[in-house]
Order: structure tokens, then sequence, then C-alpha cells
């Protein structure tokens, strides 16, 4: 399950496509640094890079300073390992394409030359050869022999070789590259299939997803009130008919990376605030040398108690939208400090959980009847790295261990700088001209979109991921839902969200001010599911990718179901399909109503209802409609896809004494990317 939301489509204006993490022109005055800041940095094919600020960070004590600079290198110890998990042949690649560019001697203003170094800021914006969201593998533009002579006429040293010639390296090299049909998906959820065997991650080797299934089923038992994340730190390999897990630690995979993000991890237990935080991070520590999973539940239930720390981070294998079904965690860390002002909304939310909880409309048996520990605040971002950069998060719901969230509580945060630059850049943005249906729709975005927004993201993550309970005797569902968990997860917090949003109850906490900022998210909620999403896939394809499959199973099931009493509809204006609420209280009762069936089959683990909803609404898509939105969509002259260039953290030292800490903020990226390979390169071309 994952409990991270990613940054969707951020051009169409603030507060409008970001539905399970919006952007939000309103926390500029908490989190938006200089005005005079230059917020984007690069564009290439389609992918727009921005930049961050850190504002407050000279506010910290020099103790926090030095604190967060160790978290944050060990955070970028860690940037190896997201590719090598990604793609077992992306450290080569990423290796040899770092040779030619540090030592070309050619034309670079040829248009093959131009062509890779596209091809290279692709591949270090998705940490892989796979696209960060479609999953889909692509191919550079430039000619094979171009690459061919480049790779030549790189001193061979430079190169990943391995023991091969040139030639030898090249032939191999040449499919795995330039062919888009081999390891066409790093993740294939499609159905009918063997999803383990079809996925091009690096998480198993010579095994089925039979096999896979069969070895975790033989060790989890469903009545267990504290279960295990099997299979979060390793990689599976069946080796002359034995089926064993490679350890990510110390000492097993990936050990040289990690034994650096150890060092700088007890490096930072030296300067901990205090003493809660301090155990949190010698258990993290502890965890990286073991791999004991059990020490990492330990670790996580001391990160969710310690909410009185200024600075924190989110650091290990986390995320398991990366593996077909649901097992491995990818890299990733988020360094951040407390957003002390901008806090106060989001921890309205989080104090009236339990009346949320008691209010929803799921099945009594499937309520919390005590909701624990929910910690919410807003975060200023100091670093980011593996699966949250370049594309980045901007909200965060952890841990992800159901028992854990149940028993102990859980962090939801937002991230309040990173929101202001996407606000910021998706202001300009020409999205909503293109696709809201009335000036009536627009006017209400400019004024309610950005304050609706993070008030879904806000109830997505503080009360959506943390609401409902399992029956018991069923486990979770990584087990029961298999490759539908993830999107049906995010589908229900998103309902719970869009519940709520258009409830009373948020007017009289003073988060929202009239009903019409629930209108607003309505409008935009309905519009990306059934349309602007779409101009993130090609033509012929359908929908994998878990969250916009959420986002249109919710659309696409409330059209349907309000159809009778024509709560939302098509319209054509124009030549051109746009979508109309005509009864937003009803089209609330609905997402009531399949936010209740959702948490039914997660509590129940009714795998067949599971298939039936994800497949029935979340999956195809109307191919006619594609190619006209993507039409549209083309002539506005936007990338679909932003992420940022990470700030850099200095230490000003004496001797061996950190005095200060400074940040400096690049605004080249494909430097910046060959800079972290040559400081933070520590594992071998294959591991």
């Amino acid at each position: 399950m994952k409990l991270k939301t990613m940054m969707m489509l951020s051009a169409m204006s603030a507060g409008v496509l970001l539905h399970s993490c919006k952007s939000d022109n309103k926390t500029a005055t908490t989190n938006g640094g200089d005005d005079n800041f230059n917020y984007e940095c690069d564009r290439f094919a389609d992918i727009q890079v921005l930049r961050y600020e850190i504002p407050g960070f000279d506010e910290l004590t020099p103790k926090q300073k030095e604190l967060a600079y160790y978290l944050s290198e060990a955070a970028n110890c860690g940037r190896d390992i997201i590719y090598d998990q990604k793609y077992k042949h992306n450290l080569a690649i990423r290796k040899t394409i770092e040779a030619i560019l540090t030592s070309y001697q050619g034309d670079k203003s040829i248009d093959d030359y131009k062509k890779f170094e596209t091809y290279a800021k692709k591949v270090f914006f998705a940490n892989g050869i796979h696209h960060h969201y479609s999953n889909m593998k692509f191919v550079p533009e430039c000619s094979f022999d171009f690459f061919a002579s480049a790779v030549k006429a790189t001193p061979f040293e430079m190169l990943p070789l391995n023991g091969r010639t040139v030639d030898a390296f090249l032939t191999e090299m040449k499919p795995i590259i330039f062919d888009s049909k081999v390891d066409a998906k790093i993740v294939d959820l499609s159905t009918g299939i063997d999803n383990v065997k079809a996925s091009a991650n690096n998480f198993y080797e010579g095994l089925s997803q039979a096999e896979v299934e069969a070895y975790y089923d033989s060790r989890m038992n469903k009545n267990d009130e504290q279960p295990i994340s099997w299979g979060l730190n390793s990689k599976m390999i069946k080796d002359n008919g034995v089926v064993t897990e490679k350890v990510w630690k110390v000492g097993g995979m990936y050990t040289a990376a990690i034994e650096k993000i150890v060092y700088w991890l007890e490096k930072a237990v030296a300067v901990a605030e205090n003493d809660k935080q301090k155990k949190t991070l010698e258990l993290l520590v502890e965890y990286y040398k073991t791999g004991d999973l059990k020490k990492w539940d330990e670790y996580n239930i001391a990160w969710v108690n310690d909410t009185e720390s200024r600075l924190d981070v989110v650091n290990g294998f986390i995320e398991v939208y990366g593996d077909a079904i649901g097992k491995r965690g990818t890299f990733e860390s988020v360094v951040s400090m407390k957003d002390m002002e901008a806090t106060k909304r989001i921890a309205k939310i989080a104090a009236n959980a339990q009346w949320f909880e008691d209010h929803s409309p799921l099945l009594p048996e499937h309520k919390k009847k005590e909701v624990k520990g929910i910690t919410a605040k807003v975060i200023t971002v100091i670093q980011e790295s593996g699966d949250a950069a370049p594309s980045t998060p901007i909200g965060i719901n952890l841990p992800n261990a159901n028992w854990i969230r149940q028993q102990h509580g859980s962090k939801s945060v937002s991230l309040g700088n990173i929101v202001h630059s996407y606000n910021v850049v998706g202001a300009k943005s020409p999205m909503m001209q293109e696709f809201a249906l009335t000036p009536e729709e627009i006017e209400l975005n400019k004024k309610y979109g950005s304050l609706a927004g993070d008030l879904h993201t806000d109830m997505h993550e503080v009360i959506g991921h943390a609401s409902g309970q399992i029956n018991k005797g069923v486990g979770d569902p990584d087990q029961t839902l298999k490759n539908y968990a993830s999107t049906l997860e995010e589908a229900r917090a998103d309902l719970v969200a869009l519940y709520y949003v258009y409830d009373q109850k948020l007017v009289e906490l003073g988060v929202m001010p009239n009903l019409d900022a629930g209108k607003c998210e309505y409008d935009g909620y309905m519009r990306n599911g059934l349309i602007t999403q779409l101009t993130r896939i090609e033509l012929g394809d359908n929908l994998e990718e878990a969250h916009m499959r959420n986002r249109q199973l919710v659309a696409a099931w409330a059209m349907e179901k309000g159809k009778s009493n024509n709560v939302v509809e098509w319209v054509k204006k124009d030549g051109k399909t746009y979508v109309r609420v005509n009864d937003y209280a009803k089209l609330r009762v609905l997402f009531g109503q399949l936010l209740r069936e959702i948490q039914r089959i997660k509590s129940e683990g009714d795998y067949a209802a599971a298939t039936a909803l994800v497949e029935g609404y979340g999956v195809k898509v109307d191919q006619t409609l594609l190619k006209e939105v993507r039409d549209r969509f083309a002539k506005l002259n936007t990338a679909p896809y932003k992420g940022f260039i990470q700030p850099q953290l200095k230490a000003v030292a004496n001797g061996e004494e950190i005095k200060n800490v400074t940040v400096t903020y690049p605004d080249n990226f494909l430097q910046n990317q060959l800079e972290l390979s040559k400081k933070y390169s520590f594992l071998p071309a294959y591991n």
C-alpha cells in the first residue's frame, strides 16, 4: 500500500487537477520565500524541471542545521539504489551516459548530440530508462550509429564494460536501450498475465508470480495482529531451484551505499534534537545494519511517536508501487522541517479525526471505534532523493503498516514549499481555459481552487488513509487485494476527502469559507478523472498507473450511477468534450456510497469485487476521447509532468567541527545530476 500522493498534472492552474495532492497559491505566504526567486529551471520532452526554496532554514539553530546536513547526505547516498531497483541495467546505462557527457569532444550542436542530451535528462529525471509515471520504456531519438560512435570515442576505463570489449558491450546494450519492446514496462499490471515476469523492475529473478505469492502465503498468518512486511527490503531470486531473498542491508545487497547512509545517520544521532528523535534514528541505523523487518516496525513506531522535533526525515525502503504485487519497497528519503504557521489548518482537521470517522458513510463494523495518534503538519522540504525525486510528492502519510497505524497512529504531512513552487508555475498554465466548460467554473477555480486543493490533500492524507478498519482474520490488502490494493487505497482516501470537502463541518472548523469551495473541488475532480489526466497517456493505451486508475474509477463510477438523475453529464461544445456537474449534493451521496463499498472490499478482502471495480471503471480508455484530449493539449505547448532540482547543502567547517550550513539553489539540471553522480555513486553497474 502506497500512502504517498504524487503530484499530478500541474499544468491546469492551482488546485484543479491535483486531487490527491494539489497545489495551493494560498500557501505562498507561509512557504513562498523570495518573490524574485526563479522557480523554472529546464524544459525537455514532456517534462519541466522546477526549483524550490527552503524558507526559514536560516532561522534554525546551528545544531539543527548540522542535523539537516547529515540527514540530507544520508538521503543522497541512496541515489544509486533506486536506479538499480527500477531496472537491472539502469546503472550501467547511466554510467555510460555520464561517461559520454563528460568526455565527448565532438560537435555538440548537431541534432544527434542534442537528442542524446535530451535522452540523458530523461534518464536522470526518471531514475532510469522507464518513464517515471507511465512506467513505459523510452528510447533515444538519436541514432544508434551516433551512440555507438560516442561510446567508442569515450575512454574505455570510463565505461562499465565489466570485462567485455566495447563492441560486445554495444551489441548487448543496443536492444536494451534502443528497442522499446525489450523490457517494455517497469511495472505491468495488465490482467491475464504473470505480472511479476512481465515487469522489468529488479525485484525478482527467475520467479513466477505464483511462486512469489506461494512463498509469502506460507509465511503469513492472517490472524497475526502485528504482521511483518515480508519482502519490503529484499530482492527475491531462484537459484538452482531454491528461492532466496537478497536483503538490502549492511553486508547484504547494496551494502556499499547503505554503509554510507548509516555513516551519516550515525552522525545525525549525535546531534538529534531530543531523546525521542535520537531513539528513532538509532533504530533506523540498527534496521539498516541488520535488515530485520521487526526492527523496521520498531523504528516506525518510534518515528510516529516523535512529534516534538522541528526537523524530521523519511528514509528507507518504503513505497511498493514499483512492485506489481505490492511487496517490495523502493528507496526514498525526504528531509524536512515543520512549518509552524501553515500547520494550524491541517492540525484542525487532525484534531477532529474521530468526528469524521464517526460521521462517515462506512458500515458501522468498518469504522474505527478509536482513531489513534494522527499527527498532521505542513512541512518545508530541505532535501529529497530516491523515489521522492526529481518527481516529488506533495503529501505523505506513513507508516504503511495497517497495524501500526491502528495501534500507534500515523504522520500526515503536506509539503508546503513544494506546493508553492507548483503554484507559481501552474498559475501561468492555459489548461483551465481549454478544459473548463464555463467562465463560471474558471472563476470559481480562481477563487477557491487553491484552498479546495489544500483541503483535499489534507483530508486525503490525514483522515483518508487513517480511516476504516480491516475485519479480524482478514489479511493486509497486499495479501487479499494484491495488484489492486494500491489503486483502491488511493481511491478510498480520495473519497474520504471528496465526501467531506462538501460538508458544512469544514466551515464550522473555520478552514473553509463556504461550500462553493467544495463545488470547485467536485468540478475539478470529475474533469480530471474523466478528461484531463488523459493527456498523460499515448493513443492505444489504457490506464495502468494506480493513481490514474483511482481517479477514473471514482469519476466514471459516479457518472454512471448518477446517470438516471443527470448528476454529472458529458457536454459537447464547439466540437469539444467537457464534463458538467449538475447536482453537487447528489454527487456527494454517490461518493459516500462508493467509499462504503471500497472500504467493505478492503475490510473483507473481497478480491473478486476489487477486480470488477478496478477493471470495470479504472482501466479502459475511450480512444476517441483520448485522441481529442491529446490534440487539444498539444496546442497548449505545456509540459504534463513536473519535478525538481534539489537544493544543495554545504557544510562550513573548522577541521571536523561544522560551524554553519549554507544552501545554494542549482539552476542547471544536467550539470547538477552529473555532480550528484560524481559525489554519490557507490554501487557497481550490476548488483
